[in-house]
């Protein structure tokens, strides 16, 4: 491998309909998979790309209008494209790769667009170095909102929705919490974030539209969210119901995860340059600690329910950090 010289931060929005999410699967049509594909087209002969690192991990379905990814170039291949030209060559690309939309769609049958390319500020990571996420949730909730034009980008729901209710739940969400109940569990990950935003209104078109804003979210999180507020605002949950079902950290079948299809990663939040490398690096070390922290819970839990005593042998443990 020839040295890093550049790190490359892309700008990008995609319709996320017909892809299995962001991250690379194989034998399955991903974001990443594309883009890196059309980026090992561009730096062909110069060796293999690096694996693009993105702010947010979207999952299947979800849409993107302020994603962020970073990518490091070789000296061979940094001195081949002017950087800046870069997500013009991408997106030629990424036009004629095979796609589930027609050819004769406007625009050609692009369904993922790199917005910009340009050389990132020293210390920049575009997971680390985050802030915040933004997403959005939009919901067409009566039968004069549900537009044929936006149908891949909103949900649909059968009942008018009570956004006054909504937001009262809502505002009983934020702040510093473990959010077990709203996060598919996967191994050895925390599910402690804190919600920083999180507000329901009714646009002029009478579409509702949530937005959601936290340092990080877990799987899932964004989509359960909103399906317990929907629950709110449709009368089957009340809003202390919504906050006891928090605090059990447990998951539960009293609301539905709302579809992929209404939600968009809108916004990525970074400090200025001066704090790009700061705050990748206390990241990456709360992750660490997180996750052995999670670690350590799941043997402990293991432990209770083969031995009985190891859970309370693991707990006594000093903590991390």
């Amino acid at each position: 491998m020839h040295a890093v010289v550049v790190r490359v931060r892309l700008d990008l929005a995609y319709d996320g309909t017909d892809f299995a999410g962001w991250a690379r699967q194989p034998g399955l049509r991903t974001i990443q998979g594309e883009v890196e594909k059309a980026l090992a087209g561009l730096y062909s002969k110069l060796g293999p790309i690096a694996s693009l690192v993105v702010a947010g991990r979207t999952d299947a379905g979800v849409h993107a209008r302020g994603q962020v990814a970073h990518l490091d170039l070789s000296d061979e291949q940094a001195a081949k494209i002017e950087v800046s030209r870069i997500a013009l060559s991408v997106n030629g690309l990424l036009s004629t790769m095979p796609s589930t939309m027609p050819s004769n769609t406007p625009g050609g049958n692009q369904d993922i667009v790199i917005r910009r390319s340009t050389i990132s500020d020293e210390g920049f990571d575009a997971r680390f170095s985050a802030l915040w996420r933004r997403y959005e949730y939009r919901i067409a909730d009566t039968l004069p909102a549900r537009n044929p034009l936006t149908r891949r980008t909103t949900a649909w729901t059968t009942k008018p929705l009570d956004v006054e209710l909504m937001n009262e739940a809502a505002a009983q969400m934020l702040g510093l919490h473990d959010w077990a109940a709203f996060c598919r569990p996967r191994p050895f990950a925390t599910t402690i974030r804190t919600l920083q935003e999180f507000m329901w209104v009714r646009t002029g078109d009478d579409t509702v539209v949530a937005s959601l804003e936290a340092d990080a979210f877990c799987h899932s999180m964004v989509r359960a969210l909103v399906g317990a507020t929907v629950a709110v605002g449709e009368g089957r949950l009340s809003v202390d119901d919504v906050v006891r079902l928090r605090e059990a950290l447990e998951r539960t079948s009293a609301f539905k995860v709302m579809p992929a299809r209404g939600l968009t990663l809108t916004e990525v939040g970074y400090p200025d340059a001066a704090g790009l490398a700061v705050r990748a690096n206390e990241t990456r070390a709360r992750r660490t600690r997180e996750a052995l922290i999670a670690e350590r819970a799941e043997q402990a839990a293991r432990a209770e329910q083969t031995h009985g005593t190891g859970a309370r042998q693991l707990a006594n443990q000093p903590e991390m950090g």
